[in-house]
């Protein structure tokens, strides 16, 4: 009987130690003060469709940024990749008259490609990821703008439409391809050789060169993996609203680091999980949908993520240097 205690009481610990279990809890509260607050809205059927549906297009950014993190990488330019495979498509579509899935995919490869360059030029050349990515978000959006002339292309192929407004077994295509992605990145970062260099490479790039690991391939893939999630985010977003805008994803660089930090991912590499990317996702939507609901100005959106992403990071570097004065205390003694 003891022993049983005993187990159930170390299992307990291990789980209030968690820092997972404290990012849900954290979530949870959210939606309860959401809840209380503005109950008829919040909790209303249509609210909760739109919040999950919505919640897939940044979880997806979401899911490649938290490879890149875990990596120690960064790229502020998936919002700008969405926007322009997204354009991509809708124009392929539009003009050559070609099976729309073929150019989906297609635009697909095309995202992967442009993370491949972005993974080329920090690797091959030695630059910071944050500076490389930068300037390549200049790149996208004014290729972006020069296509199209800032209009929306329209008169998107009505075949495409369910990928972003049908529905698989009651859940929401973009959830559907959500959930098929987290499955993949899940499996990826926690039960391949794939994963364990990349926890590897993010704790100590140095120490994993000695090793013999093949640091550059593994951050090219990141880079590789999370261009493809940014596109397939874009041209989900255009079926999911019948045209293909320059505007897509303006936002989605911004909140899925914040979404990744919050969900205890470091951004100097080697900790975290990408379930935390998502819990992470869920509070960002929350908050956006009580600003929504309480009235408050739209333009607030955008405030509010960058309060939450400096929020996040001031967080995750209090923690780092906290964790850090422990070790050395304990050290000593």
């Amino acid at each position: 009987m003891e022993q049983k205690v005993s187990r159930f009481r170390d299992g307990f610990n291990a789980v209030r130690r968690n820092k997972m279990t404290n990012i849900f809890i954290i979530f949870l509260v959210m939606v309860v003060i959401a809840s209380i607050f503005a109950r008829a809205s919040f909790l209303s059927a249509y609210n909760i469709r739109t919040l999950v549906r919505e919640a897939a297009f940044i979880g997806l950014v979401a899911l490649g940024q938290s490879m890149l993190l875990l990596l120690g990488e960064i790229d502020l330019s998936v919002g700008a990749m969405s926007a322009f495979c997204g354009v991509i498509s809708g124009i392929l579509m539009v003009e050559t008259g070609f099976n729309p899935f073929v150019i989906v995919f297609l635009c697909l490869i095309l995202g992967a490609f442009l993370g491949f360059v972005n993974g080329i030029l920090v690797t091959g050349l030695r630059l910071n990821s944050l500076i490389v990515t930068v300037g390549t978000v200049g790149i996208f959006n004014g290729l972006n703008l020069v296509i199209t002339k800032g209009a929306a292309v329209l008169n998107i192929p009505k075949a495409i439409f369910f990928m972003g407004q049908g529905s698989f077994l009651h859940i929401p295509m973009p959830d559907v391809f959500l959930i098929v992605m987290f499955i993949i990145v899940v499996f990826i970062v926690k039960f391949t050789r794939l994963g364990r260099y990349i926890y590897a490479i993010g704790n100590n790039r140095e120490t994993a060169k000695i090793l013999g690991l093949p640091v550059s391939l593994v951050r090219i893939f990141a880079f590789c993996f999370s261009g493809l999630l940014s596109a397939m985010a874009g041209v989900i977003m255009v079926a999911r609203i019948g045209t293909a805008q320059p505007s897509i994803g303006s936002a989605w660089a911004l909140n899925s680091i914040a979404a990744c930090v919050i969900g205890g991912i470091s951004l100097v590499g080697g900790v975290g999980n990408p379930i935390g990317a998502l819990i992470g996702v869920a509070i960002i939507i929350v908050i956006q949908n009580i600003i929504v609901l309480f009235g408050v100005s739209p333009y607030m959106q955008s405030a509010v993520s960058g309060i939450v992403v400096v929020a996040a990071i001031s967080f995750d570097s209090i923690t780092n240097m906290i964790t850090t004065r422990r070790k050395r205390i304990t050290k000593l003694d």
